[in-house]
């Protein structure tokens, strides 16, 4: 079967759907490989590496005429769309359920769509799962660019001219992303504080060294012997994931989780914001009155900027002050990071691509929960909700 590498067309992407390690691998399993001319180079993967790989380095168009199987990060754009043959198959991040007119144009041309942000969040799919190891990057990232922003370090530091005391950092949801930013401020030495709808993530927050923001009102089941007395009540449970994700918080908790974080976020240096909603808009979880009640020279890092962020007034690929605190909103900050974040990204392609197919071709075994939920369009038809 052949596969079609094609370079990122999206602004500020730098990423790239395969690593060389990751062609070898694929090439050895008898699949034949085609990279677009310079595809890997904003990754630091040259063409030389592609080819001694095994690959083929080719023009765009080449991959559009010849390819069964294209593999990107990003969506295709319109453009891109109408380069298509019928019968591609077309395998990235597409976000379906926010996307329905891209959904739409993919079937027109009759284009099998796979989503690889749709692979369902169960064990079995750990490692296809692209959404993880991409947000644990940027969990990672988030620290060290608010780090870089702060006027002030994180760690306490006693010195003869007097002691520094730890920054203080604030982290709204607690998934991947959410906790490898603890890991990562605790690791730096800051004082670290979470909170999440789901009451659940106490135990992984304080795990890791953070202090837990408990909503008033709720209780939550942990696993220690003093805590055995405490029980999830009906208004929570209405909060508790779903597939893995966070459900929008009902007004009243949201209001309940805003007055219990408000001591903290007012205290805070740095605060970090998770929070997303597959298919919607991100939650608002700050307003702009709570950002004028910040400490001068805060910083929050809002990783959900690309969905409107969590922030009111974040702006989007901008590093903005307002009312005293810096906002930063870059919206794909994985993009610094394009030459890891590429190779796990690649990682989970290629266990995905061997769970879907063999060298000779695609299984398309419909009734399998990881192919039913990630092939959105297929022969003309729109599959996936």
């Amino acid at each position: 079967m052949k596969l079609g590498v094609l370079k990122e067309t999206k602004s500020r992407e730098n990423r790239v759907a395969l690593s060389p390690n990751v062609a070898k691998s694929l090439i050895t399993k008898g699949y034949k490989l085609f990279i677009e001319d310079g595809a890997g180079s904003a990754s630091s993967y040259s063409n030389e590496a592609y080819t001694n790989a095994g690959a083929t380095i080719v023009s765009a168009s080449d991959i559009y005429s010849n390819a069964e199987v294209i593999l990107r990060i990003n969506a295709p754009s319109d453009s891109e769309i109408s380069q298509l043959k019928e019968g591609t198959i077309w395998m990235s991040m597409l976000l379906h359920k926010s996307n329905p007119e891209l959904i739409e144009k993919l079937a027109a041309k009759k284009v099998a769509a796979i989503s690889l942000d749709a692979i369902p969040r169960i064990s079995r799919a750990q490692s296809m799962d692209i959404l993880s190891s991409q947000a644990n990057l940027a969990g990672y990232k988030a620290v060290i660019l608010g780090g870089n922003e702060m006027g002030r370090i994180f760690p306490l530091m006693m010195t003869a001219a007097g002691t520094i005391t730890p920054a203080k950092v604030l982290i709204f949801g607690i998934g991947v992303a959410g906790l490898q930013a603890i890991a990562t401020a605790k690791r730096l030495g800051a004082v670290v504080e979470a909170t999440d709808v789901r009451p659940e993530t106490k135990e992984q927050a304080e795990s890791l060294g953070a202090k837990f923001i408990q909503v008033e009102g709720t209780k939550v089941e942990t696993k220690t012997a003093s805590d055995k007395d405490l029980i999830i009540t009906p208004e929570v449970i209405a909060q508790i994931s779903e597939g893995g994700y966070a459900k929008e918080a009902s007004a009243d908790y949201a209001a309940r989780q805003k007055e219990a974080v408000n001591k903290s976020l007012f205290q805070a240096d740095l605060v970090i914001t998770t929070a997303l909603v597959p298919g919607r808009k991100a939650p608002v979880l700050i307003t702009e009155e709570q950002v004028k009640q910040m400490k001068m020279g805060a910083v929050i890092v809002d990783i959900a900027a690309e969905q409107g962020g969590n922030c009111e007034i974040t702006e989007k690929d901008q590093i903005v002050v307002k009312h005293g605190v810096k906002l930063v909103g870059i919206s794909n900050m994985l993009s610094d990071l394009a030459n890891v974040a590429s190779e796990l990204y690649a990682k989970n392609m290629a266990t995905f691509l061997d769970h879907l197919s063999t060298a000779e071709g695609f299984k398309w075994d419909m009734e399998e929960e990881i192919t039913k939920g990630t092939v959105i369009t297929k022969d003309g038809t729109i599959l996936a909700n």
